[in-house]
């Protein structure tokens, strides 16, 4: 009997998730040290087949990632289960498959529906989670349902610890590489330290990926992983989780870095989530803390929202360009495509493909966009296809209100 095939979805809340999902299902956000795509998929023991999310996205394509496909697309013939992307299961749970209809939940919040071939979800339920709209007994799991996208960044540390724990040994270092504290360093192939590096993980451990440099005068403190190719050119670095081909100099705290970003000048990033393609001018610097130590409201799709922390820098948007010392304060979003300089902050919240300085905002035109776009990519070893382009215009034509 073939096993169901797993459908993740975006619900109207993580649709809420910007400056993110504006360019990528939800499920391709880090969570810790893993994708919330392949933290699902390990735990209910199921390989994504597609995403359902916003229509504009169908065209979306990474290497190794589901299609995004509508509900008429599905495979009629296999059982479905559909899961809510912003739930996290903990892990070492026995999940049966069920007889028949079933609604898997968390507490008493849905987070999932199970689909018997021939079948589909009730759509208020996809949308809403809505108890009420979903057949068939419930499936008690432990775990939790992310409520805003904030929350990716503040328990980040925490969760990357309890990933990383698992296998990490103290292996091997080269010579003149120091390595403090009790946790374990796993290493990758191809991987480069220079002497002169601290690695330090007396708060948790640390794993470095293949063909990873670290250079001479590079504190790494964990727990902290690092994506494939990327690059640690000297400075400060802790509790941090960068994808792969991310180039990082200067300080960086408590931040989720997606990947193919460069911020390879000094500068602080602290308590922030970054998208892919992004490159921080030299001096670029955000804050993460209000001058009154208040909590810090966050712009969302729904309106300013109380995150309860003291601790929130900026969300910076995939395709996000800043020129050199420009400054973001407490709390900024800055939509995808956003191309910032000049000596003016920018406004708490910056609209998708926007081009200026401070509120001085205009629209960044689409073909020079997708052209810097290329050419950017280019620099990765990426080149952008036809289905790429059609991608990056549909989300053009979304953030300009299209």
């Amino acid at each position: 009997m073939a096993r169901p095939a797993l459908v993740l979805f975006d619900d109207l809340q993580a649709r809420r998730w910007e400056p993110f999902a504006l360019t990528r299902p939800v499920g391709e956000l880090l969570f810790g040290a893993e994708k919330l795509a392949d933290r699902a998929a390990r735990a209910l023991g199921l390989e994504p087949v597609c995403y359902l999310t916003q229509e504009h996205l169908a065209d979306f394509c990474e290497d190794g990632t589901p299609d995004v496909l509508g509900l008429h697309a599905l495979p009629a013939e296999r059982d479905l289960i559909f899961w809510c992307s912003r739930a996290v299961l903990e892990p070492g749970q026995d999940i049966a498959v069920p007889d028949g209809p079933a609604v898997y939940a968390i507490g008493e919040q849905p987070v999932g529906i199970y689909v018997p071939a021939g079948r589909r979800p009730d759509e208020t339920f996809l949308r809403e989670l809505d108890v009420e709209s979903a057949l068939g007994p419930q499936v008690q799991l432990r775990g939790r349902l992310l409520e805003w996208v904030w929350d990716l960044l503040v328990d980040a540390p925490d969760q990357m610890g309890r990933d990383l724990a698992a296998g990490a040994e103290i292996c091997d270092l080269p010579a003149g590489v120091f390595h403090e504290g009790q946790h374990g360093v796993s290493v990758g192939q191809g991987v480069r330290i220079e002497p002169g590096v601290l690695l330090d993980t007396r708060d948790g451990p640390i794993r470095i990926g293949d063909d990873v440099e670290v250079r001479t005068g590079t504190r790494l403190a964990g727990p902290a992983a690092l994506g494939n190719r990327s690059r640690l050119l000297g400075g400060s670095f802790e509790r941090i989780c960068a994808g792969p081909y991310s180039y990082l100099r200067g300080e960086l705290v408590d931040s989720v870095i997606l990947g193919y970003t460069n911020k390879a000048h000094e500068g602080y990033l602290g308590h922030s989530y970054v998208g892919k393609w992004v490159n921080l001018g030299a001096l670029t610097t955000n804050s993460d803390l209000k001058n009154n130590y208040r909590p810090v409201r966050v712009w969302t799709p729904a309106g300013l929202q109380e995150t309860g922390h003291i601790k929130i820098g900026c969300f910076l948007g995939d395709h996000v360009k800043t020129g050199i010392g420009l400054l973001l304060g407490t709390g900024t979003v800055v939509g995808a495509g956003a191309n910032l300089y000049g000596s003016a902050m920018p406004p708490r919240y910056v609209e998708p493909f926007s081009w200026g300085e401070g509120d001085a905002l205009v629209e960044y035109r689409l073909a020079e966009f997708l052209d810097a776009a290329a050419r950017v990519m280019a620099r990765r070893g990426v080149e952008p296809g036809e289905r790429e382009r059609r991608y990056l215009t549909s989300c053009w034509r979304k953030g300009r209100g299209g």
